[in-house]
């Protein structure tokens, strides 16, 4: 028998280190050739490492959320034969490793050609009874971000009343005290161990007045889970106190009636035709930023601080924050300058499936110039939407209403939406903001505009 060593591979990209996002494999697991070991995150991309040899677990070398270099030892295995080992080669010092989930069933590719994909893993870890804390291992069956039972379960009840039957603990001389003050002791909370009644429970109960205590099924609850931030959640937490803590924000709110364009839009998808995707107001939206971009390139634009130079992109990339179910991801509509009305619907189409399956690939989440966000129904009145950093704007939308406006001699029922955007003030002015936002409005009320070039 022998031990196999794999090493962090390179993973491409140019990085030089990853965050270990999940392991799929613990101490003692028997693994075959090709089965999935661990992941890491790269970026907004997850790298699944796959065993090149059939063997036995004997040590893992990080633990969830560490970041490893590339290179690094990350796996021993106990091999037939002689293995990558020399005889007598200083194994790494063991590190502590929980006990992940269990192994997965099916195979992956090499290392040298690692899967990636976009399902990054939320690791978490919760306080024991002894306060020792374990990291807790994501499975193969991931459960829903934030999942299971908050507040570490339900406490027990120490309270009155009781079942009828049930005997109340309390020590003998408090039991006389309360049968010479005519006290049911099933009306009084204990707050002894077990609900344990004791005299300061029954002056306590005494001062309050005699009324019966009504249940209400609600209990204290005193548990705290610890969840460790890592993968995905943690580059965006990143990535959003980068935005904030540099950029200072302009956020320019207006109201759009959307009557006329939510007609065309009926009306053009009635026509069904299978070489068109049904359009929602986003491709509207994109043709209209296109526009408006094209009288100020200035929004289209990438700010380095650090160099003092903005790079000001004649190709227009329009991001599309969606929400997946491990986070908030940014796939790329590229070159939408070059794209009509459906070409942008099918293109958005597209990449929010491959964002919402975890199969959207690191060049699909990246090389953004501006970007709009949207909550669909959800997104409230006004927002104040925080910038894709290091781009100069991003475009919010807001929930679609209808609402009464005056025409001059009567109110009529209209479809009203706002729109929320936040600029970067260092590099545009409120007046650019306010002038970019009023012609986008005017080619979306007037949407025929849209497609006059």
């Amino acid at each position: 028998m022998g031990e196999y060593v794999i090493k962090l591979p390179d993973v491409g990209e140019g990085v030089a280190e990853a965050e270990l996002v999940e392991w799929h494999v613990k101490i003692g697991d028997l693994v075959r050739e090709d089965a999935v070991l661990a992941a890491v995150m790269t970026d907004k991309a997850t790298v699944e490492i796959p065993s090149p040899v059939d063997g036995e677990i004997l040590w893992l070398g990080a633990e969830i959320g560490d970041t490893v270099a590339i290179g690094s030892p990350i796996v021993r295995l106990k091999v037939a034969g002689e293995g990558n080992v020399t005889a007598g080669a200083k194994s790494p010092e063991a590190v502590p490793t929980p006990t992940p989930g269990p192994s997965p069933q099916g195979g992956g590719e090499s290392a040298s050609t690692a899967k990636v994909d976009t399902k990054p893993a939320m690791g978490s870890s919760k306080k024991a009874s002894s306060g020792k804390v374990e990291p807790a291992m994501a499975t193969a069956s991931p459960s829903p971000l934030w999942g299971g039972a908050r507040g570490g379960g339900a406490a027990p009840l120490t309270g009155a009343p009781r079942a009828e039957g049930e005997k109340p603990l309390a020590s003998p001389a408090v039991r006389l005290r309360a049968k010479e003050a005519g006290i049911d002791l099933r009306q009084v909370a204990g707050s002894g161990p077990a609900g344990r009644i004791s005299h300061e429970d029954l002056d306590a109960f005494l001062a309050r007045g005699p009324q019966l205590v009504r249940p209400t099924g609600l209990v204290p609850r005193d548990g705290v889970e610890d969840i460790k931030v890592i993968g995905l959640r943690r580059k965006i937490a990143e990535k959003m106190a980068l935005a904030k803590s540099r950029i200072p924000h302009i956020t320019y709110v207006e109201e759009i009636d959307v009557t006329a364009l939510e007609e065309l839009r009926a009306t053009l998808n009635k026509e069904k035709r299978t070489d068109r995707p049904k359009l929602t107001l986003l491709p509207f939206l994109m043709r209209a930023m296109v526009k408006a971009i094209a009288d100020q390139p200035n929004l289209n634009a990438l700010f380095d601080d650090e160099a003092g130079v903005i790079h000001q992109h004649e190709g227009i990339h329009i991001g599309i924050a969606a929400q997946t179910p491990t986070g908030l991801v940014v796939p790329v509509v590229k070159h939408a300058e070059a794209r009509d009305l459906w070409d942008c619907a099918a293109e958005v189409n597209r990449l929010a499936e491959a964002a919402k399956s975890g199969t959207a690939s690191r060049e699909e989440l990246s090389g953004s110039t501006i970007t709009i966000t949207s909550l669909g129904a959800m997104g409230g009145v006004a927002t104040t939407p925080v910038i894709n950093y290091p781009e100069v704007a991003i475009v919010g939308v807001n929930k679609m209403m209808v609402r009464p406006l005056w025409d001059g001699t009567q109110f009529i029922p209209r479809k009203m939406m706002n729109l929320s955007s936040s600029f970067d003030h260092r590099v545009i002015d409120g007046w650019d903001a306010a002038v970019f936002v009023q012609r986008i409005k005017a080619l979306m009320e007037t949407p025929a505009m849209i497609f006059v070039d």
